[in-house]
């Protein structure tokens, strides 16, 4: 046992050993290609100066046009301030941006999305809102990314009321669509209700605060759910939380119904299923506290880069399903299987918002498309190498913003389909010719 313990170990320090080696020998992830052929040089007089201001102009007269005459459909500003990346903290914005371009291949290589990692060098909420704002007219849609709580609240917030384009931030409304495809396949696995089960969320940050936002809209129960953050369990007699951290302050109010007060222990006991979204692990998470919990327990220890409980550990103490954020143990539950779909589908009907019931849509063919393979333990959701995943949950995002009357273009179920498979499979073709023929060189 402690051998099989010691390679599953060694195999989960080897992602952070590869990435040291390979970062520095592609200096980054990301370059800009054409997509336009260039015949000859005399090509250049339309895509640029002379030819190039009749679209100008078409622009000028309808705004509508830049979709037609531009790349801004397809254009993604994946905007971070670097004051929460990942587990690590305020890193700042240049250490932030391996993250970024990171997400970044992952919206082109799983969504045919050209997405630019923008970090910027600021830490002030309202001039962080003026800078997306700003951006507007050259993107398509915003993905915020590891912005520190509260201010990323905020800062969506603002933005989604104020931007004519569709702005998301990922660790919110990407965790917590995420979250609900995996939960609702692990209930049943275990054979419980979704609407009755107990959830106790450790960690009351961005994403799990979105979570039980996006919980509580799909129908369970506020008062089924118990939240704990660093100073115990919320109830509605804490007095250190302030109307500044808006959702959790609500939450403190409506959750909890039986009011119970304590620490992390506490809030695991007796229930049926643990999201723990906090400190980086191991050990953050006891073997003892699952051992606590309700009958056929589901554990989803998520913290990056290190779940807060080791898998191998959750199991030893009964967990009967146990999820992590990462990709290299099984049941992965990771923003990676939603962002680059919803972008696909929202940006192909040029929708103008991303909503919560687009989230839950997104959710539920996610969960749908994993049920249609096979449920088990060890396969509660997709894998990313699953592709045909991604156009259907571009589609079931797409259909809904269009039952909601958010889309500018208006398509059939097989129209969006075909878009959505057509774009991803010509940028995971571009990839694999890039790389047959030299053009980016295999390590």
């Amino acid at each position: 046992m402690q051998e099989e313990k010691d390679a599953l170990l060694a195999k989960a320090s080897k992602p952070a050993e590869d990435a040291l080696r390979l970062h520095p020998f592609y200096r980054g992830k990301l370059e800009v290609s054409l997509k336009a052929a260039v015949r000859d040089y005399n090509d250049f007089a339309i895509w640029y100066t002379p030819g190039v201001a009749a679209s100008c102009k078409a622009i000028h007269a309808n705004r509508e046009e830049v979709y037609r005459h531009t790349n801004k459909a397809n254009f993604v500003a994946v905007v971070s301030d670097g004051t929460r990346v990942l587990g690590l903290g305020d890193i700042g914005p240049e250490a932030a941006l391996p993250v970024m371009e990171g997400k970044a291949l992952l919206f082109k290589y799983l969504g045919g999305v050209d997405a630019f990692p923008i970090c910027v060098d600021t830490k002030d909420p309202d001039e962080l809102v003026n800078f997306v704002k700003l951006l507007q007219p050259s993107f398509g849609g915003i993905n915020l990314e590891d912005i520190a709580n509260p201010k990323c609240f905020y800062v969506l917030e603002r933005l989604r009321a104020e931007c004519r384009i569709p702005v998301w931030h990922d660790d919110q409304q990407g965790t917590a669509c995420v979250t609900l495809a995996g939960l609702i396949n692990a209930v049943k696995i275990v054979g419980k209700d979704i609407k009755k089960i107990k959830i106790a969320l450790i960690g009351a940050g961005a994403a799990n605060i979105a979570t039980v936002r996006l919980f509580l809209v799909y129908g369970i129960p506020a008062g089924n759910i118990i939240i704990a953050d660093s100073k115990g369990i919320l109830h509605r007699e804490r007095r250190d939380i302030t109307p500044d951290h808006g959702d959790k302050l609500k939450f403190s109010k409506i959750t909890n119904a039986k009011q119970r007060r304590g620490a992390v222990p506490e809030a695991m006991a007796g229930a049926d299923v643990l999201i723990a979204l906090s400190q980086p692990g191991p050990d953050t998470i006891k073997k003892e506290w699952i051992r606590s919990m309700a009958a056929a327990p589901i554990v989803f220890a998520c913290a990056n880069p290190i779940p807060e409980i080791w898998p191998w550990e959750a199991r030893d103490a009964g967990a009967a399903i146990v999820a992590t954020g990462r990709s290299d143990f099984p049941n992965q539950v990771n923003n990676s299987l939603g962002f680059p779909a919803i972008f696909r589908g929202i940006l192909d009907v040029q929708a103008s918002a991303i909503t919560d019931t687009m989230c839950i849509a997104a959710a539920e063919e996610l969960a749908a498309c994993a049920a249609r393979r096979g449920l088990n333990a060890e396969e509660i959701l997709p894998t990313m190498d699953n592709w045909e995943v991604f156009p259907r949950v571009a589609t079931a995002t797409a259909l809904q913003a269009i039952k909601e009357g958010l889309a500018r273009v208006v398509m059939t179920e097989e129209e969006i389909f075909n878009a959505a498979m057509g774009k991803i499979k010509r940028a995971q073709a571009q990839a694999r010719v890039l790389m047959e023929s030299g053009i980016v060189p295999l390590p």
